[in-house]
């Protein structure tokens, strides 16, 4: 078939070549001109600029097309059904011309790069070179992947997630990962080796290229909770009053609506003890199984975003509007039932468009409720008896430019709806903390204006820590 020139695109991702060779354009160019007829372009539509078309094979050929005005060459539209675009356009430009061996080792690495679970025989066919001359050239790539790998190992191992669900959640037979777990006794070495000579975690974390968590993980070994707190450098609050002005970056992702590192770490302090599991069924920027590292606690955390790369522990999920999870319910027998539950929901309203169309910020106020009775009745129907509920909340009042003499009680959800219905769905609330949110998040002109106006704002936020009554 034609189509025009003008949608055909030379993606240089997928081109084996450092150059084109002008050379072969000019002949190619005269042939043309003297009538004769090369055979049709392999091109490929083109993943992300819908109606148009990379070439697999014959960018000399369009070149020249281009050269003398060719407005539609003949091409064939090729559908690779998932092999390798670079190794396809590799084999098919070793035909006329071995690819250099600059060339050769610059495709053999960036199809590594591209997909690391590509067989160096695979390559070294696409490339016209021996699987002993591609595992040269990838020497390096691939040890730092499987040093990725290692991390990733060690990480979700650290949390105490089961050999099968890391297997799969990694996409690795478990023979693969069998391996990778006899390097973990050893993999902390370096790390603790630097510590010792004074170096500081943020720093060890640098130059390993590991997350802190990471770090403090292995430096925190054998230390008790008190040590640990004293180790991070954290206040450790004794009354049930529990305010911080920021967040402790050094646990979790920026995100949105993040919770302090600082709160979670005092709940695992006064509500879990080492080895514990604790669970976290919307991890956001994985604030919980960060802490849970530096507070020897297993972990099992999940979100709707899947962010397999950055974070393979927190594994995706879907909680219906009824609170139902849409995965197998099963999954607490693998890991076993949780000690501890970490709820902290995006809150009503607030942060919507930057949780995405699916959080449960954007429900309407009867929905929101009705999805926190649905999952309190799945969180205790599914758990042990000793399971005990850290549910994290705010008050919400709809005070937008209505003075507080005219706000409507019935359009608010405040800390005594989330009391009904713990107590409709069987939780019996044991501790009722305060951690009010910053009033720093305020701007002076909002201040000002709030003033004005008569419209006091809200900072009130709670920890409703519950146990399972007998029966509901």
């Amino acid at each position: 078939m034609k189509i025009p020139i003008t949608n055909i695109i030379l993606d240089e991702n997928i081109y084996p070549r450092h150059k084109i060779d002008q050379r072969r354009v000019a002949v190619f160019s005269e042939n043309i001109r003297d009538g004769f007829t090369f055979d049709p372009i392999d091109v490929q539509a083109h993943p992300t600029l819908p109606g148009k078309y990379r070439i697999l094979d014959g960018v000399h050929r369009w070149s020249a097309y281009k050269t003398t005005g060719a407005a539609q060459p003949e091409v064939i539209i090729r559908q690779l059904n998932g092999a390798d675009p670079l190794l396809y356009a590799a084999q098919k430009a070793i035909g006329p011309r071995q690819l250099t061996e600059e060339e050769a080792k610059d495709t053999a690495r960036r199809a590594f790069q591209n997909n690391p679970r590509l067989a160096t025989v695979e390559i070294g066919k696409a490339i016209g070179r021996s699987r002993r001359a591609v595992d040269y050239y990838i020497a390096d790539l691939r040890a730092a992947v499987q040093m990725e790998l290692d991390l990733k190992i060690f990480h979700m191992a650290r949390l105490g997630i089961p050999q099968e669900r890391i297997a799969g959640r990694l996409g690795i037979a478990r023979t693969t990962l069998e391996t990778h777990l006899t390097k973990l006794a050893t993999l902390p070495n370096s790390s603790n080796a630097d510590l010792s000579r004074g170096f500081t975690i943020s720093r060890v974390a640098e130059k390993h290229g590991w997350p802190e968590p990471m770090v403090w993980s292995p430096a925190l070994e054998g230390k008790d909770d008190h040590e640990r707190f004293k180790q991070l450098n954290r206040g450790l609050r004794t009354w049930d009053l529990w305010g911080w002005p920021d967040c402790d970056k050094r646990f979790g992702d920026d995100w949105p609506g993040r919770i302090p590192a600082q709160l979670i770490g005092h709940l695992l302090y006064y509500f879990s003890q080492q080895n514990d599991m604790v669970f976290d069924p919307m991890a956001g920027g994985g604030v919980t199984p960060d802490t849970c590292l530096a507070f020897n606690r297993r972990c099992w955390a999940m979100d709707m975003i899947d962010r397999p790369d950055k974070r393979p522990e927190i594994e995706p999920c879907h909680w219906d509007i009824k609170g139902n999870l849409a995965l197998d319910k099963k999954l607490f027998k693998a890991k076993g039932k949780p000690d501890l539950i970490i709820f902290d929901p995006p809150y009503f309203d607030k942060k919507a468009k930057a949780y995405g169309p699916k959080s449960i910020a954007g429900l309407s106020r009867k929905d929101y409720l009705a999805f926190l009775e649905g999952i309190f009745t799945f969180l205790r129907e599914h758990t042990k008896k000793t399971t005990r509920l850290a549910f994290i909340n705010a008050d919400w009042r709809n005070f937008r430019n209505k003075p507080a003499f005219d706000e409507i009680p019935e359009e608010a959800i405040l800390v005594d709806d989330y009391l009904k219905i713990l107590d409709k769905t069987g939780w019996q609330r044991t501790h009722h903390i305060q951690a009010p949110l910053s009033s720093e998040r305020f701007e002076a002109g909002v201040v000002a204006a709030m003033q004005k106006k008569r419209i006091p704002g809200v900072t009130s936020r709670y920890v409703i820590v519950a146990k399972q009554c007998l029966a509901p």
